[in-house]
């Protein structure tokens, strides 16, 4: 950082220097000792607006808060510390800003309420986030809405934990302002989050903008002082601006609070835009491919065998944490089609301001990064599950990044236990994200649809390019971006809605990344190529060995999916003030001094080895490794992914097999249930049949035809399956 590094910080300490804080253990005997409250009379919320969208999703959250714990216990440590880094971090990887643990007492139960056999609270605190200028479209949206918006973010990361905890065999039930029977005042002062003050309760870095959620539990873990009463006079110090112990900084804070709320925390307008991606798109060529294809789809038929088809339902959610969040994924997925309004709101005609209030919209609620393209034909699939045909039904993509966290990944090997939870946290808060956005679209009068991981109608990767949020990495089939390099999943919001379109970047990243093969030599399964770019399916890229990638990742049996490449990418960065300088400086000069690329790009890359980048960080390391078999918890049988750096190993592109599945070998699209074996040894030789992208563009400018291998397999009808 520029002045303190968090390197050293351990995660389960959060994002403010709570620790810092002088604490008052008699404060805990004095809040046990008050009489239990009556319950306060819930805050009534509006019932039409964006409101409605908050309300209608917390309901489908709320669903999930009390499940029943599993038949038999986790093998958690004895070690109650150790329990409290995994649900302090769980809280924080969720994004809490805030987290405390206590002893529950009796008082802590409302007046109305049977107390459980709980004996532990653990507190959630959520910052409000800063609402859209007055003034503003998006303004008028939210008005009334940042409390409840908080108070749902609290309730989300407090079911999520509760349900990790269900899963590892103990009670846990979760609770928020309006539907909870304990009483999160006085527990977040039990738990050192809050101070009594006046009346009311205060917290040292946020006063009064915050709400909180509570899980109470069974669940033994080591608990929290309380903060002593003059703990706040002073905790915006010099310490607290300058971030010293490795906390986010005051400065940082102030630097993001001062950006106009339609812009990422991110200087994207710092980068250059251009027409056209700096990665040639034949967009007449380009085939519009089934769903059926993925080779993520296709072990759920049996393409890839049985060990492939059996691990294909657990393989990145087999962790307590990564299935709670996948079971609200699912949750989700019926609320993502709706009724549209029957009139469009006045409000909305002007295009550029709904293009604004949609940004600020999506930053409100959590996004990283967030941009606005027209949807090409080709971006939607041909077929989704069962073999639907797929209209092409919007005309815009709201296209928006979620992030997979820094710091989790600097504690990970990437392809270790908590590989897929890192996922599935982007995928739930993405999918959350663009839901409540649709909701509140359709009940403008506009046609929309969040595209989730668990339903899509498009292909997300050209609509990132063509939203401006990134290029086409060495990786394959992955954008990176230059602020978060390869760190994120995306979600679509598809509208009718009318919408400015942003236009595509040029950070220099295909020079980097012809000079980079870091992402390659750390592969585990050498599915990245280490030669040269070719034309695939109308597409310039690298292209990834997507049959060997998806094999590794779905029965990768030592952790839960993989992100080894973007866990060793040298743009897996943190580039705010609170990054390092050398992050920083050498960001600005990727963006600003294209010039210097070819001196700097192998120094960067030399550096980024010599300093260690990619190996594991212990300080990071907060969750328990634990898999779930048949339902329940148990320690991983075959062990734990714990690589680290590899830096002698070396390929030669010559001898490096990628096998190329292109279009015309795509399983048909209605061969859902049926299993189309891939031919490997074909695939390998259909290398020859690819064109280098200069090749490509002679054929264009000749007047050649389209290859015959970008035309895709059609459907089966009623012919027969072919094994």
């Amino acid at each position: 950082m520029i002045f303190f590094s968090n390197k050293s910080r351990p995660y389960y300490l959060g994002p403010y220097p709570l620790e810092r804080l002088k604490r008052d253990a008699d404060i805990f005997t004095m809040e046990a000792e008050l009489p239990r409250r009556t319950r306060p009379v819930a805050v009534s919320v509006a019932k039409d607006g964006f409101s409605a969208a908050l309300g209608k999703y917390r309901r489908i959250f709320h669903a999930l808060r009390d499940d029943e714990p599993v038949a038999v216990k986790a093998p958690v440590p004895d070690d109650l510390h150790r329990r409290m880094v995994d649900i302090k971090g769980s809280a924080y990887f969720l994004n809490a800003s805030q987290v405390g643990i206590c002893r529950l007492t009796e008082s802590c139960w409302y007046e109305d309420t049977s107390p459980l056999k709980h004996s532990h609270a653990i507190v959630v605190l959520a910052e409000h986030c800063r609402a859209p200028e007055n003034g503003t479209l998006a303004n008028s949206w939210v008005e009334g809405c940042v409390d409840q918006a908080a108070s749902f973010r609290a309730y989300e990361i407090a079911i999520s934990i509760a349900n990790h905890i269900q899963l590892m065999g103990f009670s846990a039930v979760a609770h928020d302002d309006s539907s909870g029977d304990v009483d999160r005042d006085r527990l977040a002062v039990m738990s050192g989050l809050c101070v009594r003050s006046a009346g009311k309760v205060q917290n040292p870095y946020l006063d009064e903008r915050f709400s909180l959620a509570v899980v109470t539990t069974d669940y033994e873990l080591v608990t929290d002082e309380p903060l002593s009463a003059r703990s706040a006079a002073g905790a915006r110090n010099v310490a607290y601006w300058l971030g010293i112990g490795g906390s986010t900084s005051g400065l940082e804070r102030w630097r993001q609070a001062k950006r106009p709320t339609h812009m990422s925390k991110f200087a994207m307008e710092t980068v250059d835009r251009v027409d056209r991606p700096t990665t040639l798109i034949i967009d007449a060529e380009v085939p519009r491919v089934p769903k059926r294809a993925s080779f993520f789809e296709r072990p759920i038929h049996g393409d890839l065998g049985e060990k492939a088809q059996r691990e294909r339902v657990r393989f990145s959610f087999k962790h307590p944490l990564a299935m709670a969040m996948t079971n609200q994924i699912r949750a989700m997925v019926p609320h993502q089609d709706g009724p549209v309004a029957e009139t469009q709101s006045a409000s909305c005609t002007d295009a550029a301001e709904n293009t604004r209030a949609l940004k600020s919209l999506s930053y409100f609620l959590g996004a990283e990064l967030t941009g606005v393209c027209e949807i090409p034909d080709y971006a939607w699939y041909s077929h989704v599950d069962g073999g639907k045909p797929v209209e092409c039904h919007h005309k815009y993509a709201v296209v928006m990044l979620i992030d997979q966290e820094y710091d989790t990944m600097e504690g990970a090997s990437g392809d270790d236990f908590i590989s897929g939870a890192q996922s599935m946290r982007a995928y739930m808060r993405g999918a959350l994200i663009a839901g409540m956005m649709a909701e509140h679209v359709r009940a403008l009068g506009f046609s929309s649809r969040p595209q989730t991981n668990a339903d899509s109608e498009v292909l997300q990767l050209p609509l990132i390019l063509l939203a401006g949020l990134g290029e086409l990495s060495r990786i394959g089939e992955l954008v990176l971006n230059p602020f978060v390099g390869p760190r994120f999943k995306s979600v679509v919001l598809t509208t009718d809605m009318p919408l400015i379109v942003d236009k595509p970047i040029d950070f220099g990243l295909q020079e980097f990344c012809s000079g980079c093969r870091k992402c390659a030599r750390e592969c585990p399964c050498d599915a990245i190529t280490w030669g040269d770019k070719v034309m695939f399916n109308g597409y310039e890229m690298w292209k990834l060995d997507a049959e060997r990638c998806a094999r590794y990742r779905i029965t990768n049996q030592r952790g839960l999916a993989c992100g080894r490449c973007m866990k060793t990418c040298p743009l897996n960065k943190v580039v705010t003030w609170d990054g390092p300088i050398a992050t920083q400086v050498a960001s600005w000069l990727g963006i600003n001094a294209r010039w210097l690329k070819p001196i700097l790009i192998p120094i960067a890359t030399r550096l980024d080895d010599l300093l260690g980048h990619g190996v594991r960080n212990p300080a990071k390391k907060w969750w328990l490794d634990l898999e779930i078999v048949d339902g329940i918890c148990v320690t991983p049988r075959k062990g734990v992914n714990e690589r680290d750096l590899d830096l002698n190993r070396k390929v030669d592109p010559a001898t490096q097999k990628i096998a190329y599945y292109n279009a015309n070998v795509m399983p048909p699209p209605d061969s859902y249930g049926m299993p189309v074996f891939p031919d490997r040894k074909a695939a390998i030789a259909a290398a020859a049949l690819l064109e280098t992208p200069a090749e490509a563009r002679q054929r264009i400018a000749a007047g050649g035809a389209t290859p015959a291998h970008y035309i895709p397999t059609p459907p089966l009808g009623n012919a027969r399956h072919p094994k």
